[in-house]
């Protein structure tokens, strides 16, 4: 119990930034290097901003009862129809009250209006991460502090969550950008459940594709690849399937490419007749030979069976951006798949352990 009373004070003077240089270095390669304490931070943060705005809306609703206090709703009434001296004195009176009711309306009034400008401007397009309620964690592992130990079982649970499958065997993974975007820590699960601290590689914001990189030394090779990437596009009616994380355990999703092209013409993506749903972006699109033909990056507002998915195309303009020496084992681009002729469910079994969940902290 006191280690762990230490480590949440040290947590809390380095977000405070009350560390000297050396133990601020010191903690950040901790952090880095014990996935625990990485969670433990990221919960601390959270924890903190939170109890900051719970304080920010009790002093507002203080200075609101104030303000109220402070009108006379007795001397408006007298007032219906004042003096105009009368009316100066009034104002002059109560200003700061009206100050105050007024900049609360206007702010609620800019809050509206940055909801409804949000919704309007992704039009009819729903990006498919998901936020994730609780992630819990089996491990029992001691955590490293400067000079002491803890114990623990539990990882805070992370924000958000979606979907990523392995471009090389020695753990680069694409996913979306909108997935990782403004994310403080990053972690990817497999399908049996372990996690690896991942951090961002390559980030295009223009084409919504992001490469992670694990940096978890327990991490292993994950050997040949069994996909490879399509060369040719997809056509229209073509046989296609993914597999993703819109809940805890991998799902599959079948359909069918219905358009060459995305929401309103969009060249980016493929419009694809398939259910998906929060959690299936940056999920692996696959024809029935296990080519990549693309991957999930969204759907249709409150459309069901009307997804989107960028093209094969440019997940190899990524792969190219990165030199080649850095991938062990990449997919490979045009070539046979491993996985023709096998039926579905063998298809399945053979991808599931190269496709991942990505968790979000921030």
């Amino acid at each position: 119990m006191r280690n762990e009373i230490e480590l949440e004070a040290i947590i809390e003077d380095y977000l405070n930034g009350k560390l000297t240089a050396d133990e601020h270095k010191a903690f950040e390669q901790l952090r880095n290097n014990d996935p625990i304490v990485d969670h433990k931070v990221v919960a601390h943060k959270v924890f903190l901003e939170s109890m900051q705005q719970y304080a920010d809306i009790l002093l507002l609703k203080e200075r609101m009862n104030a303000a109220h206090d402070q009108i006379d709703v007795a001397a408006i009434s007298a007032q219906v129809k004042p003096h105009p001296s009368k009316l100066v004195r009034f104002w002059r009176n109560n200003q700061s009250a009206f100050a105050v009711a007024a900049s609360f309306l206007v702010l609620a009034m800019i809050m509206l209006y940055s909801i409804q400008s949000q919704t309007k401007a992704v039009g009819s397009f729903e990006a498919l991460n998901r936020e994730v309620k609780q992630i819990k964690s089996s491990q029992n592992n001691l955590i490293r502090t400067f000079n002491t130990k803890v114990q623990t079982n539990t990882l805070a649970p992370a924000k958000f969550g979606g979907s990523g499958f392995a471009i090389s065997s020695n753990g680069y993974i694409l996913t979306n950008y909108h997935v990782i975007k403004g994310a403080d820590s990053l972690y990817v699960q497999n399908s049996k459940g372990v996690s690896f601290k991942v951090k961002p590689y390559y980030t295009d914001a223009i084409n919504d594709i992001a490469i992670l990189k694990v940096v978890d030394l327990s991490f292993t090779n994950l050997g040949l690849l069994p996909y490879s990437i399509k060369k040719t596009s997809a056509g229209i009616g073509e046989q296609v399937y993914t597999l993703g994380y819109p809940k805890d355990d991998v799902v599959l999703g079948d359909g069918y490419v219905s358009s060459k092209t995305g929401i309103n013409g969009d060249t980016l993506a493929y419009q694809i007749a398939i259910p998906v749903n929060p959690g299936n972006s940056g999920g692996p699109l696959l024809d029935n030979n296990g080519n990549i033909v693309g991957v999930i990056n969204g759907k249709e507002h409150k459309t069901d069976g009307a997804a989107f998915a960028v093209k094969s195309k440019y997940i190899m303009e990524a792969l190219n951006a990165i030199p080649q020496d850095s991938l062990s084992k990449r997919v490979a681009y045009g070539k046979k798949s491993s996985l023709q002729g096998l039926k579905r469910d063998k298809q399945v079994e053979k991808i599931q352990d190269y496709v991942f969940m990505v968790k979000v902290y921030n």
